[in-house]
């Protein structure tokens, strides 16, 4: 490398309440030399920010533009409701979308459950985002339905949440862009479903090279004989019987030929050996 070319690394974009740490770790013990850069980014411009070339990968909320990026389903959120902890919805382990229909529920902007119809009484005015919404929850204002990632990133010793059954989730996926697809990609994409340190799966072996730099063509490997035949491939017999005559047997067949009826013309008794092992006397 010259002085003028930039180290390698992997450059990792992650939306709020999306927690990498675990592949980040694991990353760091198998490509040491290859630095991983993080970069928090808000969900709704995501995707533009691997289009743009800011990051090499991204750790994005479903849905995305399948046109333009790639994307691998990760897994999918519960969504709760976030309360103070001395309201009602408390006294349930876990509630419904019906049982909200007398609540206020804050819809901010940056919103990621993509509701069809919010359910509740909307508010007067939409919280710019998530974390203003929690702050107006605080206040006694109203609700907010969130995934549980992010009832935790924001969580208060005021706040609690409950679980609804049937309200929409959100899903997390490792993205790309389309035409992007490169090793370091396929090295994250390999932590991040669980491979081996020594998978091959989507990447080509590195060739052997010679002393001058060239790459050597691969040499198939010789297949080991069968157990039994010798190299020139000329025993008779099979099994054990084949094993103890090895070539011997046509030299014992050609002396019985020409009337020789000398001991030792056939060692053995097995398949192969024939009875001509043994003189005939009068």
């Amino acid at each position: 490398m010259t002085g003028s070319e930039a180290p390698p690394s992997f450059r990792l974009a992650y939306v709020p309440g999306v927690t990498p740490d675990k592949w980040v770790r694991i990353w760091n013990e198998r490509l040491p030399d290859v630095p991983l850069s993080l970069t928090q980014v808000p969900a709704a411009g995501a995707g533009g920010v691997l289009l743009d070339g800011d990051a090499d990968a991204g750790l994005l909320r479903l849905p995305v533009d399948r046109t333009v990026l790639s994307a691998i389903p990760l897994y999918t959120e519960t969504t709760v409701v976030l309360i103070p902890k001395d309201h009602l919805v408390t006294a349930a382990d876990e509630v419904t979308v019906e049982d909200l229909a007398d609540e206020i529920v804050l819809h901010p902007l940056d919103d990621v459950l993509g509701w069809e119809r919010l359910p509740g009484r909307p508010a007067l005015e939409r919280p710019d985002t998530t974390a203003d919404a929690v702050e107006l929850v605080a206040a006694g204002i109203g609700v907010l339905l969130v995934p549980l990632s992010l009832a935790r990133l924001h969580h208060r010793k005021d706040l609690t949440y409950r679980t609804v059954t049937d309200a929409p989730e959100s899903g997390v996926a490792l993205c790309w862009p389309e035409d992007a697809h490169t090793d370091r990609v396929e090295d994250f994409i390999g932590i991040v479903r669980g491979r081996t340190v020594n998978s091959t799966r989507g990447r080509q072996p590195e060739p052997t090279r010679s002393k001058d730099g060239r790459a050597e063509a691969s040499t198939p490997a010789r297949r080991k004989p069968a157990g039994g035949r010798t190299g020139g491939g000329r025993t008779g017999g099979s099994g054990a019987a084949g094993g103890k005559a090895g070539g011997k047997q046509t030299g014992g067949a050609a002396r019985r030929g020409t009337g020789g009826n000398r001991r030792g013309g056939s060692t053995g008794k097995g398949k192969g050996g024939g009875r001509g092992g043994r003189p005939h006397h009068r």
